[in-house]
């Protein structure tokens, strides 16, 4: 076995990282400048403007659905399709242990109540059977969250929602372009919440939107975002008592977003690509398991794919921080992305009467048993990089496996 860098052998990257070769992020056309400086002449920074109007049909139509509603962010998006869908005060919400916060949040906001369920540990995703095992008289909605890009099992959820009633909120902060079944992302529920923050598949920074199929459902989620005017009835007023925001967008946003949103297939398909590699010279190696996908035949888009420890298979006293820097001394740099389930967060300050938590034994097992690559890490092209950066965790997980 060869001798651990970390111990004194020789770095299967040598003098190079990893990070160093890899495509920066985010990514840079020359196009959008031209946009931009165009855009910053024109004067028209706001209020809906021409290349927001179209990414609202054109991101619609990439993503299979009929309207898109654009905003500030990810987390505004989940809150006003809540808002829009008539969820508020009484109300429960129920949401998987594992997401970013804002997921959890968006029900506070709607002035509902987040319920916290567990995950399947194989995809990562929101559990069927601890949906159905939460629902009370007052649940409304579910929020699943497509996480890592794992499309949940979005036929076991709708029949659940249509069984109770209850609507389906699609949180896709990490699925842009991810299908199951060749139907896309976040069309399966009333409404798909999209994130364009910086670390997103597609970013401008910051900003979100809200697609579905529904006109009227449209029409009050971009009331909801658009301080209370309509884009299918300009000039009249929201129903009484539908408190608006404003959380608009920007039409640089939406200009950046716009030839990304062009780019995106080729970008999907490298991802595809060097995931499929890395996973095939993965195939035997000790102590780790890929993330699985959400069902079979599953498109995804591979956003900080994960891998995940098997801990029973590794040696006595062998901690995940061991492995990183060993991995880390190969030249890879492997992370555990935000550290903790959603309700362990250190931003995570909500008292506990404000919200209902169920037992998640799997979201606390898969998030500190984590090991992440960055989305542009799986654009590379170059198989031979590739192949480094699986025989450097082959290498570390076989020293430290039984």
């Amino acid at each position: 076995m060869n001798k651990l860098a970390i111990e004194g052998g020789t770095p299967i990257f040598g003098t190079r990282k990893l990070m160093e070769l890899i495509p920066p992020w985010p990514p840079r056309y020359p196009e959008t400048e031209e946009k931009l400086l165009e855009i910053y002449r024109g004067g028209k920074w706001s209020g809906c403007g021409p290349w927001e109007q179209k990414l609202m049909t054109e991101f619609a139509a990439f993503q299979g659905a009929k309207y898109s509603s654009w905003m500030a962010n990810g987390t505004v998006t989940l809150q006003c399709a809540l808002l829009a869908l008539g969820v508020g005060p009484g109300d429960e919400v129920i949401v998987p242990g594992v997401s970013w916060i804002a997921t959890a949040e968006a029900p506070l906001y709607a002035g509902a109540t987040p319920v916290i369920v567990d995950i399947d540990p194989e995809n990562c995703c929101i559990d069927p059977e601890k949906i159905e095992e939460a629902i009370t008289p007052r649940t409304k909605a579910i929020i699943p969250v497509h996480i890592f890009s794992a499309v949940a099992d979005m036929k076991k959820i709708m029949a659940i929602a249509k069984k109770h009633k209850l609507y389906v909120v699609e949180d896709c902060a990490h699925a842009h372009g991810a299908a199951q079944g060749g139907r896309k992302a976040g069309t399966f529920g009333q409404a798909g919440s999209f994130s364009f923050q910086l670390s997103k598949l597609m970013t401008a920074g910051e900003g979100g939107c809200c697609i579905t199929d529904d006109e009227a459902l449209h029409e009050r989620i971009f009331r909801a975002c658009h301080i209370g005017n309509s884009r299918i009835h300009p000039g009249t007023r929201p129903e009484e008592g539908f408190i608006c925001h404003q959380f608009r967008f920007t039409e640089f946003q939406a200009a950046i977003i716009y030839d990304q949103m062009l780019h995106a297939k080729e970008l999907h398909e490298r991802r595809k690509k060097a995931m499929a590699l890395l996973a095939g010279l993965l195939s035997d190696t000790p102590g780790i398991r890929q993330q699985s996908s959400g069902a079979p035949g599953d498109d995804r888009a591979y956003y900080f794919p994960a891998f995940l420890l098997e801990t029973k298979a590794l040696k006595k006293g062998v901690t995940r921080a061991m492995i990183f820097d060993a991995l880390k001394a190969e030249g890879v740099l492997f992370h555990e992305g935000w550290g903790a389930p959603l309700y362990a967060s250190t931003m995570w300050n909500v008292p506990q009467k404000a919200y209902v938590k169920h037992p998640t034994p799997n979201c606390d097992d898969v998030m500190y048993n984590r090991l992440m690559v960055t989305h542009n890490a799986v654009l590379l092209t170059n198989d031979d990089i590739i192949s480094k950066v699986a025989e450097a965790l082959d290498k570390v997980m076989r020293h430290y496996a039984k």
